[in-house]
Protein backbone atom coordinates (compact mmCIF):
# COMPACT_ATOMS: atom_id res chain seq x y z
CA UNK A 1 0.00 0.00 0.00
CA UNK A 2 3.01 2.47 0.87
CA UNK A 3 3.92 2.46 -2.97
CA UNK A 4 0.51 3.12 -3.78
CA UNK A 5 0.21 5.96 -1.55
CA UNK A 6 3.87 7.11 -3.01
CA UNK A 7 2.21 7.08 -6.82
CA UNK A 8 -0.85 9.20 -5.31
CA UNK A 9 1.58 11.53 -3.57
CA UNK A 10 3.58 11.63 -6.83
CA UNK A 11 0.56 12.23 -8.77
CA UNK A 12 -0.47 15.50 -7.08
CA UNK A 13 3.02 17.07 -6.32
CA UNK A 14 4.44 16.66 -9.84
CA UNK A 15 2.22 19.61 -11.41
CA UNK A 16 3.58 22.06 -8.87
CA UNK A 17 7.40 21.18 -9.37
CA UNK A 18 7.30 22.16 -12.74
CA UNK A 19 6.14 25.73 -13.29
CA UNK A 20 4.77 25.40 -16.90
CA UNK A 21 2.06 23.36 -15.75
CA UNK A 22 1.29 25.79 -12.81
CA UNK A 23 -1.73 27.53 -15.26
CA UNK A 24 -3.13 23.69 -16.30
CA UNK A 25 -3.74 21.86 -12.34
CA UNK A 26 -4.55 25.85 -9.94
CA UNK A 27 -8.07 26.14 -12.23
CA UNK A 28 -8.59 23.08 -11.49
CA UNK A 29 -8.30 22.52 -8.11
CA UNK A 30 -10.06 25.75 -7.38
CA UNK A 31 -12.76 23.94 -9.55
CA UNK A 32 -12.98 20.93 -7.02
CA UNK A 33 -13.44 23.44 -3.84
CA UNK A 34 -15.83 25.29 -5.34
CA UNK A 35 -17.95 22.23 -6.64
CA UNK A 36 -17.55 20.57 -3.15
CA UNK A 37 -19.11 24.02 -1.57
CA UNK A 38 -21.76 23.21 -3.85
CA UNK A 39 -25.23 21.13 -3.91
CA UNK A 40 -24.72 17.64 -3.90
CA UNK A 41 -27.70 17.53 -6.81
CA UNK A 42 -26.72 18.10 -10.15
CA UNK A 43 -27.83 21.13 -12.04
CA UNK A 44 -26.62 23.33 -14.77
CA UNK A 45 -24.23 25.47 -13.08
CA UNK A 46 -22.39 22.25 -11.69
CA UNK A 47 -22.97 21.40 -15.63
CA UNK A 48 -21.38 24.11 -16.44
CA UNK A 49 -18.05 24.08 -13.90
CA UNK A 50 -17.77 20.52 -14.88
CA UNK A 51 -18.28 21.86 -18.40
CA UNK A 52 -15.39 24.44 -17.98
CA UNK A 53 -12.90 21.88 -16.22
CA UNK A 54 -13.16 19.48 -18.85
CA UNK A 55 -12.18 21.82 -21.64
CA UNK A 56 -9.59 23.65 -19.57
CA UNK A 57 -7.96 20.25 -18.92
CA UNK A 58 -8.57 18.97 -22.20
CA UNK A 59 -7.06 21.91 -24.03
CA UNK A 60 -3.74 21.54 -21.51
CA UNK A 61 -3.00 18.52 -22.47
CA UNK A 62 -3.42 19.08 -26.40
CA UNK A 63 -1.88 22.17 -26.43
CA UNK A 64 0.69 22.22 -23.40
CA UNK A 65 3.78 22.39 -23.10
CA UNK A 66 4.40 18.78 -24.06
CA UNK A 67 7.26 16.26 -23.02
CA UNK A 68 9.09 17.64 -20.08
CA UNK A 69 12.67 18.39 -20.73
CA UNK A 70 14.87 14.96 -19.74
CA UNK A 71 11.60 13.15 -18.39
CA UNK A 72 10.43 9.72 -19.14
CA UNK A 73 10.24 8.90 -22.84
CA UNK A 74 6.55 7.91 -24.08
CA UNK A 75 6.13 4.52 -24.93
CA UNK A 76 4.12 3.84 -28.54
CA UNK A 77 1.36 2.35 -26.19
CA UNK A 78 0.60 4.78 -24.55
CA UNK A 79 0.07 8.06 -27.09
CA UNK A 80 -2.97 6.23 -27.99
CA UNK A 81 -4.36 5.95 -24.54
CA UNK A 82 -3.39 9.89 -23.88
CA UNK A 83 -5.09 10.75 -27.11
CA UNK A 84 -8.26 9.04 -25.87
CA UNK A 85 -8.73 10.15 -22.78
CA UNK A 86 -7.78 14.01 -24.48
CA UNK A 87 -10.33 13.75 -26.90
CA UNK A 88 -13.21 12.17 -24.46
CA UNK A 89 -12.58 14.51 -21.81
CA UNK A 90 -12.60 17.64 -24.27
CA UNK A 91 -16.14 15.48 -25.73
CA UNK A 92 -17.57 15.17 -22.34
CA UNK A 93 -16.45 18.89 -21.66
CA UNK A 94 -18.40 20.46 -24.49
CA UNK A 95 -21.32 18.41 -24.00
CA UNK A 96 -21.48 19.58 -20.08
CA UNK A 97 -21.60 23.29 -21.19
CA UNK A 98 -24.35 22.94 -24.34
CA UNK A 99 -26.36 21.03 -22.16
CA UNK A 100 -25.78 23.90 -19.29
CA UNK A 101 -26.54 26.15 -21.95
CA UNK A 102 -29.55 24.57 -23.16
CA UNK A 103 -30.68 23.43 -19.57
CA UNK A 104 -31.57 20.12 -20.44
CA UNK A 105 -28.93 16.53 -20.08
CA UNK A 106 -28.92 14.67 -22.47
CA UNK A 107 -30.97 11.09 -22.39
CA UNK A 108 -28.32 9.17 -19.36
CA UNK A 109 -26.28 12.59 -19.26
CA UNK A 110 -26.79 14.06 -15.60
CA UNK A 111 -23.97 12.65 -14.77
CA UNK A 112 -21.91 15.73 -16.60
CA UNK A 113 -23.91 18.18 -13.92
CA UNK A 114 -21.74 16.20 -11.10
CA UNK A 115 -18.82 18.77 -10.92
CA UNK A 116 -17.51 17.20 -7.59
CA UNK A 117 -15.73 14.59 -8.26
CA UNK A 118 -14.92 15.07 -12.27
CA UNK A 119 -12.18 17.60 -10.83
CA UNK A 120 -10.62 14.85 -8.73
CA UNK A 121 -9.73 12.70 -11.73
CA UNK A 122 -8.48 15.48 -13.85
CA UNK A 123 -5.90 16.60 -11.45
CA UNK A 124 -4.81 13.19 -10.35
CA UNK A 125 -4.49 12.07 -14.08
CA UNK A 126 -3.37 15.50 -15.37
CA UNK A 127 0.74 14.72 -14.58
CA UNK A 128 0.12 11.76 -16.74
CA UNK A 129 -1.76 13.38 -19.51
CA UNK A 130 0.41 16.73 -19.52
CA UNK A 131 3.71 14.42 -20.78
CA UNK A 132 5.40 14.75 -17.14
CA UNK A 133 4.69 11.38 -16.01
CA UNK A 134 4.40 7.88 -17.40
CA UNK A 135 0.77 6.12 -17.81
CA UNK A 136 1.24 3.20 -16.16
CA UNK A 137 -0.76 0.85 -14.14
CA UNK A 138 0.08 1.36 -10.85
CA UNK A 139 -0.45 5.28 -11.11
CA UNK A 140 -4.50 3.94 -12.44
CA UNK A 141 -4.51 1.72 -9.69
CA UNK A 142 -3.81 4.59 -7.28
CA UNK A 143 -6.25 7.22 -8.74
CA UNK A 144 -9.03 4.46 -8.39
CA UNK A 145 -7.69 3.34 -4.60
CA UNK A 146 -7.46 6.72 -3.08
CA UNK A 147 -10.50 7.98 -4.86
CA UNK A 148 -13.00 7.32 -1.91
CA UNK A 149 -10.68 8.02 0.70
CA UNK A 150 -10.30 11.72 -0.70
CA UNK A 151 -13.61 12.12 -1.39
CA UNK A 152 -15.11 11.43 2.26
CA UNK A 153 -12.73 13.62 3.16
CA UNK A 154 -13.53 16.45 0.91
CA UNK A 155 -17.26 15.62 1.51
CA UNK A 156 -16.96 15.67 5.64
CA UNK A 157 -13.98 18.51 5.48
CA UNK A 158 -16.46 20.92 3.72
CA UNK A 159 -19.84 20.03 5.12
CA UNK A 160 -19.69 23.24 6.74
CA UNK A 161 -19.41 25.21 3.99
CA UNK A 162 -22.08 23.62 1.87
CA UNK A 163 -25.06 25.09 0.87
CA UNK A 164 -24.55 28.28 2.88
CA UNK A 165 -26.10 31.97 1.27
Amino acid sequence: MHYYWSEFVRLLVTPFEHRQLIWGIVPLYFGLLLGETAPTKANFRTALQTGFSFLWAGLQWLFGPGPAPGGPAESSASMPVRMFVTFLVLTFGAVAIFSAWRKRFPKHGRFLGHTRFANYFMITIFPMQAHFLLWTWARLFAVVIFAAPIWLALHFGLMPFRGRK
